[in-house]
């Protein structure tokens, strides 16, 4: 945690002997001088931006799940478009993507997904993206070539570290396996590779059904199921120490945290901080670092 504090302090030292030995008008100590600013600039601005993500959870690996609201096939391809943004986004992060689960649209996209997203502080960057998300746009699936509004949900949650103990007891557990059909190769249709589990006290259900065994499946639904657990514990705790808790709304009009918008005009907009891109298609390709920084920015501001 101390390399980004010495790579600041060794480059301020740099600054310094540049400007100790540079010579008026020297031109190659001037772009030198330009250069290491700027790279200790970036380290500074990073740091900075780091302190907004001070939460327990936020250094953890993420799963995100999203789900098609109404609208059939409309939400179905909504909820992909959804998924493939965080994809990339992720990617561009340098994270790495695991597929859990998906239940494929019956005409195109997904109904719902699961993804478990690994690297540092994905969870502390991406609960910025818990919510309802609109889409506004000329349907390619209307003959009639018609504005359609879809609805999709982003659920975002950390995965629990092997230090936080939650204890899943084999009586509180019902495990069923089934046939799987989604994302992950012809191999996991030939047997009851998938996993589902019930957590019967609480009625929370998580399955998995990319892995290539029945074993593997099994491990991935459990640590759904252990982070799905937890992350109700600290929902609990939040509400009796009168945190702010925002209850999921449904998956309709009026519930949304961001509208992206595709016609008449292309615009994508967060309702909560009120930031804002024309540029909708640079957004869909993954570029949602504004609109994170701005949501973490107002969360310190309303908890300070």
């Amino acid at each position: 945690m101390l390399e980004p504090f010495l790579k600041v302090e060794a480059g301020i030292k740099e600054i310094r002997d540049i400007i100790s030995i540079a010579q008026a008008e020297d031109a190659d100590s001037l772009k030198h001088f330009k250069e290491e600013l700027s790279k200790v600039s970036l380290i500074v601005d990073d740091l900075e931006f780091k302190t907004l993500l001070g939460g327990e959870a936020d250094i953890n690996n993420a799963i995100l799940s999203v789900n098609a609201g109404a609208g059939g096939t409309e939400a179905c391809d909504w909820a992909a478009m959804l998924l493939r943004m965080y994809t990339l986004w992720a990617e561009s992060k340098g994270y790495e993507v695991v597929w859990a689960d998906q239940m494929a649209g019956e005409e195109a996209g997904i109904k719902n997904a699961t993804l478990l997203i690994k690297g540092d502080y994905a969870y502390g960057y991406l609960k910025a993206e818990s919510g309802v998300h609109r889409l506004v746009r000329i349907s390619p699936f209307d003959s009639n070539k018609r504005r359609h509004t879809s609805f999709a949900s982003v659920d975002v949650i950390p995965e629990v570290s092997d230090e936080i103990k939650i204890e899943i007891k084999e009586a509180d557990i019902k495990i069923d396996t089934f046939r799987a059909g989604g994302k992950g190769g012809q191999h996991v249709n030939k047997t009851d590779s998938a996993v589902r589990i019930t957590h019967i006290p609480t009625g929370i259900i998580t399955q998995c059904q990319n892995e290539r065994s029945q074993f593997k499946n099994k491990e991935m639904a459990l640590k759904l199921l252990k982070a799905k657990l937890y992350e109700s514990q600290m929902q609990k705790k939040a509400k009796e120490n009168e945190n702010a808790y925002v209850a999921k709304k449904d998956i309709e009009w009026g519930s949304q945290i961001r509208s992206y918008v595709l016609h008449p005009y292309k615009m994508v907009k967060d309702h909560r901080t009120a930031f804002e891109i024309g540029n909708a298609d640079a957004v869909l390709n993954g570029k949602l670092d504004g609109f994170i920084e701005a949501y973490l920015k107002g969360s310190k501001k309303q908890n300070a």
